[in-house]
């Protein structure tokens, strides 16, 4: 158990058979009355985000989550597929659990699975991935000090912007977070 006191973010709990994760907390205490934590917390199986209030103190079930090592191997239709590093058993997520992320799988990356109770309840994956260019548009010389972008299709098919020099077959590093184009590598 827990108290609602020591809320952070990314903490996951247990809260009614369900398991959350803490996206925003708040500790309000009001000048009558007694202190309470406002928190909005993101159901993990769907992924949607509900608002909740805590009474100050309240304890809750804290989740255990497990982060293992794996290597992404190959998709088939909607289950995605993964290798422990060090078992080298593999292990099929559903494509809804991987939600914005699935773009960014290359085969052969290392992503963190987290598991919860041996079954997988999403992945984390490095913040900065290494793509060529499969699709673009070609460039114009000399228009360049715009800082113009155009639209660039890599490898696993996410769509990214990128500038007017950057051409087929040239690598990029993009910010999985954000999904922006970060250079040419």
């Amino acid at each position: 158990m827990i108290s609602v006191n020591d809320f952070r973010t990314g903490l996951t709990v247990k809260i009614d058979g369900e398991l959350y994760q803490i996206v925003e907390f708040l500790h309000v205490k009001p000048g009558k009355g007694a202190a309470f934590v406002r928190s909005k917390i993101k159901n993990i199986k769907t992924g949607f985000v509900i608002e909740k209030t805590f009474r100050g103190g309240e304890k809750i079930e804290r989740a255990h989550i497990e982060r293992r090592k794996m290597q992404y191997t190959y998709s088939d239709g909607d289950m995605y597929h993964f290798m422990d590093m060090e078992s080298y058993e593999d292990m099929a997520i559903n494509e809804v659990m991987l939600g914005k992320d699935k773009q960014w799988l290359k085969d052969g990356m290392e992503v963190d699975v987290s598991l919860y109770e041996d079954n997988p309840i999403g992945i984390e994956i490095p913040n900065f991935v290494e793509l060529v260019v499969t699709e673009t548009e070609p460039g114009f010389k000399g228009d360049t000090a715009t800082g113009a972008t155009k639209p660039a299709t890599v490898e696993t098919g996410a769509t990214v912007n990128v500038p007017l020099f950057v051409e087929i077959g040239t690598k990029i590093q993009i910010d999985t977070r954000s999904g922006e184009y970060l250079r040419r590598l």
